[in-house]
């Protein structure tokens, strides 16, 4: 097995000052990358400013004999997006990858949400991945070379109570994945969106009915999964879809208590209507069985937690507890 090394790369990495960004930023200097650790420094709300988390990852970088730069810029304006890869470009000459990682919660349960929490959600989690992803791709389209990896969420992909706002954000970034990884690839740009389970800042922006509803039914055992939870467990394939190495594009990328899969969309075989006249709403409720059919070949969750049920499983059937199958 060949190392992965980022010698001579350069990676631009958002939201890196704390959590799952300061996780990567650590193991690509590593691994040989000049990193430009963005970080605004607000909190998990996004409220307020502070360059001290940058800098204390640049510090600890450089500590370690690694290349590093901070930059505080907002990654929710086109001139903060801008402002991040040209830091890149001065200081190092040239980018490599980008790993969209920087965002906040504002959660509300849907019928309180305002314009507030949901401008700012998006701005964030979404605007932001075109401001700092577009004027990078335009160097990787001159250089013929390229990563880009976005940060979406279950929450956009199987859904989650009281994050109408995050999730929506979180699944225009699959389809911004999925479209710019085919306008990618001719230039040597490969797009690839991650989906991470971990126990970072923002979990504490949970509210207590969110954990009662989601929560509450989980396996007693399911404390069996804590470790797992680290930043560190989803590095990893973060790392790996940033590096010369990788060769997919277009996939979303589960990284969930410790085990790693491909998030695939997927099409029933269906039902087919009359081809001479459109089907009416009665034969699509009489068929409605057929449209749905064909789930059993794969998993389906139905939310964030459901995702995370057959991990709990396996593990429990590795550790032996004798409730695994309660």
């Amino acid at each position: 097995m060949s190392q992965i090394t980022f010698t001579d790369r350069v990676v631009a990495i958002t939201g890196a000052g704390r959590g799952l960004g300061r996780e990567h930023a650590l193991d690509f200097a590593r691994r040989g990358a000049a990193v430009v650790v963005n970080d605004l420094g607000g909190t998990g709300f996004g409220a307020g400013a502070s360059n001290s988390a940058a800098d204390e990852v640049v510090a600890e970088i450089r500590a370690a004999g690694g290349r590093a730069v901070a930059n505080y810029d907002s990654v929710s304006t086109r001139s903060g997006g801008q402002a991040i890869i040209e830091c890149a470009m001065d200081n190092f000459g040239r980018i490599d990858a980008v790993v969209n990682n920087a965002g906040f919660l504002r959660n509300k349960v849907f019928e309180d949400l305002g314009d507030a929490e949901l401008d700012d959600i998006i701005d964030v989690h979404l605007k932001a991945a075109f401001y700092v992803t577009q004027p990078a791709y335009r160097v990787m389209q001159r250089q013929g070379y390229g990563r880009i990896v976005f940060t979406s969420s279950a929450s956009g992909a199987f859904g989650s109570p009281e994050q109408t706002n995050y999730g929506a954000a979180k699944a225009g970034l699959l389809g911004l994945t999925n479209c710019l990884a085919w306008e990618g690839r001719k230039h040597g740009i490969l797009v690839n969106a991650v989906l991470p389970t971990a126990g970072t800042r923002l979990t504490q922006e949970m509210s207590q009915q969110w954990y009662d509803e989601m929560v509450g039914e989980v396996h007693p055992d399911a404390a069996v999964l804590a470790p797992t939870h680290d930043p560190s467990y989803v590095t990893p394939v973060v790392v790996y879809l940033a590096s010369e190495q990788n060769t997919a594009t277009r996939g979303f990328y589960s990284a969930t208590g410790g085990r790693f899969a491909k998030v695939v969309p997927a099409v029933t075989h269906g039902w087919f209507g009359p081809l001479e006249r459109p089907a009416t709403a009665e034969e699509i409720a009489e068929h409605f069985a057929d449209i749905e059919s064909d789930e059993h070949g794969y998993d389906l969750p139905e939310n964030v937690i459901d995702e995370g049920r057959p991990v709990l499983a396996r593990r429990l059937q590795q550790t032996g507890s004798a409730s695994a199958g309660a």
